[in-house]
């Protein structure tokens, strides 16, 4: 099965690229929307690589690269009544929702900002930017994800993007959609499996 391109959406204060990069693995559960649930109990496999972008902060911006290292499994959060988003229907002996595990592979040299994106021809069919759009787990294309970590190392699309540690005015576009804050359904993923913790990656499926 040919390699596919996802991007996965966190808030920084719940789950932030750093915090996987500490914990080295994570499982990306809390995930509480059906068609986000789809894509990682049906789709998402071993080897499929990942976009680590945060949402409502400011900016919003994908900030890393990860890879799936563990295809579908049950959320044990869903059954765990301590959890952050527990749900009674869902049991070990007939789980509904699923997670997948991620490792980090890069840290971006620059975060590549939404309102960026919106600049860069290459990417105007990518997902995120369409208006409603609001999953927590996205796909991706190849020549997408490929876009997006070029400018991620530094390279130049039309102009470098906005420094992603500062904040920066918004340039005036009447065709381009207001940028929103995108909460997400999921939440932060599980810290390392022997830390087991609650998390989420967007509320009501966040963009």
């Amino acid at each position: 099965m040919p390699q596919r391109y996802w991007l996965f959406k966190s808030e920084p204060s719940a789950y932030s690229y750093d915090d996987l990069a500490r914990d080295k693995t994570a499982e990306w559960d809390g995930v509480r929307n059906y068609q986000a649930r789809n894509y990682l109990r049906d789709e998402i496999k071993d080897g499929d690589e990942v976009l680590f972008y945060h949402s409502s902060t400011d900016p919003t911006a994908v900030v890393g690269v990860a890879k799936v290292v563990k295809a579908g499994h049950p959320d044990k959060t869903a059954w765990d009544p301590r959890s952050e988003h527990p749900d009674p229907k869902s049991t070990p002996e007939n789980p509904i929702w699923y997670v997948v595990d991620i490792a980090p592979l890069e840290r971006f040299r620059v975060p590549v900002t939404l309102d960026f994106m919106r600049t860069v021809p290459a990417l105007e069919h990518v997902m995120l930017l369409k208006r409603g759009v609001r999953l927590s787990i996205q796909p991706v294309s190849p020549a997408e994800f490929r876009a997006i970590v070029d400018l991620g190392r530094g390279a130049s699309s039309r102009r470098s993007p906005p420094d992603a540690g500062r904040p920066h005015r918004k340039r005036a576009n009447p065709a381009s959609p207001p940028t929103t804050a995108q909460r997400s359904s999921c939440r932060r993923p599980t810290r390392p499996l022997s830390r087991r913790s609650s998390w989420l990656v967007l509320a009501g499926d966040i963009v």
